[in-house]
């Protein structure tokens, strides 16, 4: 049987649609080169997009404040910790496919060894993932996706993106997702078995239950920031330089310092 995901077309051409707009008439004026300290500050910054990232970013926080957060926040209240725990362990097991591959394709053997236990404990020991009994077992968990592949393998981050929804990104890490999207062993298995809504709600599952973690940490940032939008940015690379480094300085792949989006899986 031929592996099939759903079609997301037309989903893809807006957002190209938006970004290749933005690409034509989103960009901001670099300083000029007689100012040597705001050109260097331009490039830490690494935003020349930055007119249309705000116009996609307020779109998205607009989008936030009236729908996504009030649903997570919703899910919050009616579903108890318990029970928003054992979704969110079911969600990351069924991300072990991806991780352990991406494991491998970053050399990392050690790391696709313990994303192969914690996924074989889970799925038989703790119920299909819901309980966690791996991390309590001494095989903690830890992300790893195509993105972080790609920059591994030494592929540039590219300039800072925003994309409608997702949030902050870059063209690295969003074609990542784009290629984890379309390539997700689990989805194409559940796909090809007649559930084709499956994928789409493991996806919304999955955005509700990392909207409902970063609830507090997002309203903090939002209410202590002079810039949100500058803020996010900032935050967002740092992490996702932390995450590449899986915790270790790894100069050659992090980029220096810099100065909202409900992002599925």
């Amino acid at each position: 049987m031929t592996a099939r995901r759903p079609s997301h077309s037309t989903a893809a051409r807006i957002a190209g649609s938006i970004i290749a707009l933005g690409l034509l008439a989103g960009c901001a004026t670099p300083p000029p080169d007689s100012d040597p300290e705001a050109v260097a500050e331009w490039e830490q910054v690494n935003d020349p997009l930055e007119p249309m990232n705000r116009e996609i970013f307020a779109f998205n926080d607009f989008l936030d404040t009236y729908a996504i957060r009030p649903a997570a926040e919703g899910y919050r209240t009616v579903v108890p910790q318990f029970g928003r725990d054992r979704i969110h362990d079911a969600l990351q097991n069924l991300k072990s496919p991806l991780v352990f591959a991406n494991d491998l394709l970053q050399g990392e053997p050690d790391r696709a060894v313990q994303t192969f236990f914690r996924a074989a404990f889970n799925t038989t020991f703790g119920l299909l993932g819901f309980i966690d009994i791996a991390t309590e077992a001494g095989i903690p968990a830890h992300e790893e996706d195509f993105g972080q592949t790609l920059a591994v393998w030494g592929v540039g981050e590219g300039p800072y993106l925003v994309l409608p929804l997702f949030g902050p990104s870059n063209p690295r890490d969003a074609f990542g997702t784009a290629v984890e999207w379309y390539g997700d062993p689990v989805d194409i298995v559940m796909v090809n078995m007649g559930y084709e809504w499956a994928p789409w709600a493991r996806s919304g599952v999955s955005g509700l239950d990392r909207r409902e973690r970063l609830i507090d940490t997002l309203d903090d940032v939002k209410r202590t920031s002079l810039d949100y939008y500058a803020s996010l940015r900032s935050l967002y690379r740092q992490n996702r330089a932390s995450e590449i480094a899986n915790g270790h300085d790894r100069s050659p792949l992090t980029p220096a310092p810099s100065s909202s989006g409900a992002a599925v899986r």
